[in-house]
């Protein structure tokens, strides 16, 4: 009898029960306006980039009259750089924690030929004539 009983006790809820909604579908201009809402989104986020790269002091840019002429690795993480800053060549070793300055130089005159037929520097050779050179100086200061 228990059983008998307990589905129509379910039938009574399900009597009172709200009928289902109809499923609308969605029509050409509802898509449209999620379409359009969408691009105005995306066109606001590219405005923002385009605003921030222009108005950030300095920028994506390197500083103004500093070039990096060439450089070589020394070591897994260490380089010897050579930048160009105004009329100064300055050597540089980086390092992962720092940079030291190695040595300061004025700017070569024939600066312009060191440029290769491709734009490159042939950087190891120029600092392997320097390195000719600065034997000779170490070797008087530390006789002294």
């Amino acid at each position: 009898m228990r059983v008998a009983v307990l589905p129509l006790v379910f039938l009574s809820v399900r009597s009172f029960a709200a009928p289902p909604a109809a499923a609308s579908t969605p029509t050409a201009g509802s898509l449209l306006q999620v379409f359009l809402a969408l691009l105005l989104v995306l066109a606001a986020i590219a405005a923002c980039a385009w605003v921030l790269k222009r108005m950030t002091p300095g920028g994506m840019q390197g500083g103004a009259g500093m070039k990096v002429i060439g450089g070589v690795m020394v070591g897994p993480k260490e380089r010897v750089v050579v930048v160009e800053l105004a009329d100064t060549w300055l050597v540089l070793g980086v390092t992962a924690n720092q940079v030291n300055t190695l040595h300061t130089l004025p700017r070569p005159e024939h600066a312009e030929s060191l440029q290769g037929a491709n734009g490159e520097a042939p950087f190891a050779r120029w600092l392997s004539q320097a390195m000719q050179k600065i034997p000779a100086r170490n070797t008087t200061q530390q006789e002294q």
